[in-house]
């Protein structure tokens, strides 16, 4: 499975990746430090994700603005996107499922509880019938 994560935060990819090497699949996680980097990659001639995860605070774009613009477009408004923040914020979360997320994921302080969140929704995606862009 193929993944874009977008993450300005390097100990928070660095965690991304340390959790992701244990799971028994293979992932390739390519990696953005903003929505505008993302959305840069998105349109390259790049094979598309399967999903993305995405923070929702970033410097220059935050994931809502990336969401508003993803969601806008033809091809890419069919990429699956997870939230996974800190933020517990009700107003982010509504308003994102409002645009069109396929979940919201809050990051536990814990690292074995983020490394369980983590391995339900990869084993969730491994499952589900994506669409092929």
């Amino acid at each position: 499975m193929k993944v874009l994560f977008i993450e300005d935060d390097a100990i928070e990819t660095m965690k991304l990746q340390r959790t992701v090497a244990k799971f028994q699949i293979k992932y390739e996680i390519t990696e953005a430090k903003n929505g505008e980097e993302a959305l840069d990659y998105l349109r390259s001639d790049a094979k598309l994700p399967d999903i993305i995860l995405l923070d929702l605070n970033m410097p220059k774009m935050n994931g809502i603005e990336f969401l508003r613009i993803l969601k806008a477009d033809e091809v890419l408004k069919f990429l699956p996107t997870i939230i996974l923040t800190t933020s517990e914020n009700r107003a982010d979360l509504l308003e994102c499922y409002k645009i069109g997320i396929a979940g919201y994921v809050i990051k536990p302080l814990k690292y074995e509880d983020y490394e369980e969140k983590l391995r339900k929704v990869f084993q969730y995606w491994e499952v589900v019938e994506l669409v092929k862009a």
